[in-house]
């Protein structure tokens, strides 16, 4: 194949064969190139998000142990489940940024690419001469996006910490959990996504649009913390007017109400009742026949508690597929608790896509989640496995010399 010969081939090129890998589509983001240098959750869920709709995105990995989400269990191959589902339509190239010749090649890319995404503690990369302020001298337009538990500033800026001690810091693991009980940690990482893969994303898109117009880069700061805490919408709002302490298991949408709660069916299942409102609650007092119930939707804590131990003793009456006959046809907001088994069969699941095949090239089909976003007219497309380790290195060095040679 001949060598492009004109800077406009050179750039035109690779997005020419970006699209013909997502299959004949534009996506949004094919144009753009991402350096990611996280681990394990956020930064790649994040990264993970943008490559699924066309980012380019370079998984810069250490030689010897690369992501630590590979090691996870279980493994699909040498590689985790884990680190199958984040990192699919990525490439993978290991330098050692603690060498000369890694920087210098880091660097090289940081040249040719809109966004870097790093997830060290605050330090790391000035200490590796790759920082925010090093990086805007070699490419003003680059958009640098670092994801901390604590952010930039302050005086936690240097604390370790993992997903519940965030969730601690901001309050919400407090609140979590039955009334009289301890805090139950969630069994999702609300800090990881919500707190930070999710504003990061949204801050790296952000500034990408402010430099459609000012043509200049820009740091974008996410602490985990500080998304957690902008989550508290409802209950911290409520403290900041009344400053009165809300109270596990006495909050409405978190166990203090009869009408928004969980209850066992006699076959051990459980069924939820999110009857909020009084059109819901009287449709679903009408069903388990206790309609003396209706007038009592927001009676005090105390009789509040009378009402589920009631409504219990009668959803114990029967099985979990009883009760969905009795409301299939009930505007109640109940739903059954699913196993992921099921979740996997269920017609609404399946309507929206949310799990998708994946040809893997050694392990053949397998399932993806698919991407929460929906876009009309460029939706989101998984259209290549997650990489090995350094598994694009050679091509992508190579790509850099010779685009060193056309710009001469």
């Amino acid at each position: 194949k001949s060598k492009p010969t004109t800077k406009f081939e050179a750039s035109f090129l690779p997005d020419f064969l970006n699209i013909l890998l997502k299959g004949g589509v534009h996506l949004p983001l094919t144009s753009i190139r991402v350096l990611d240098l996280t681990r394990l959750l956020p930064g790649p869920y994040c990264t993970m998000l943008l490559a699924d709709f066309g980012a380019e995105v370079i998984k810069v990995e250490d030689p010897k142990v690369g992501d630590y989400a590979r090691e996870n269990e279980p493994k699909l191959d040498e590689n985790s489940t884990f680190f199958h589902a984040l990192n699919r339509n990525k490439k993978s190239i290991c330098l050692n940024l603690k060498t000369d010749a890694g920087r210098e090649s880091f660097i090289k890319l940081v040249k040719k690419s809109d966004v870097v995404v790093e997830s060290f503690r605050p330090g790391v990369m000035n200490r590796l001469g790759l920082d925010y302020e090093t990086l805007k001298e070699i490419n003003p337009k680059i958009i640098y996006c670092a994801i901390t538990g604590y952010g930039q500033t302050g005086p936690y800026v240097n604390r370790p910490g993992h997903d519940i001690n965030y969730l601690s810091y901001a309050g919400l693991l407090q609140l979590m959990g039955e009334r009289g009980g301890k805090p139950i940690v969630p069994a999702a990482q609300i800090a990881d996504i919500g707190g930070g893969a999710l504003p990061a994303a949204i801050g790296i898109l952000l500034a990408l649009f402010e430099r459609e117009k000012s043509g200049e880069g820009q740091f974008v700061d996410i602490s985990m913390t500080d998304g957690v805490i902008s989550w508290l919408q409802i209950l911290l709002s409520g403290y900041l007017a009344n400053h009165v302490e809300p109270q596990r298991g006495e909050m409405e949408l978190s166990g203090g109400r009869a009408c928004y709660e969980v209850y066992q069916t006699r076959d051990g299942r459980f069924l939820s009742v999110g009857a909020l409102e009084p059109k819901f609650w009287q449709a679903f007092c009408t069903v388990i026949d206790r309609e003396d119930l209706i007038p009592k939707l927001a009676a005090p804590i105390e009789e509040q508690e009378h009402m589920k131990e009631e409504i219990q003793a009668i959803i114990s009456n029967k099985t979990l597929d009883e009760w969905m006959v009795d409301f299939a046809e009930v505007d109640a907001c109940v739903a059954p608790v699913l196993t992921f088994a099921e979740v996997l069969k269920n017609p609404q699941v399946r309507a929206r896509e949310m799990i998708q095949p994946l040809e893997h090239r050694m392990l053949g089909m397998m399932k993806q989640i698919g991407t929460p976003i929906k876009l009309s007219e460029t939706p989101g497309k998984i259209y290549s496995q997650a990489p090995k380790l350094g598994e694009h290195t050679e091509e992508i060095l190579k790509t850099l010399i010779e685009e060193e040679d056309i710009d001469g």
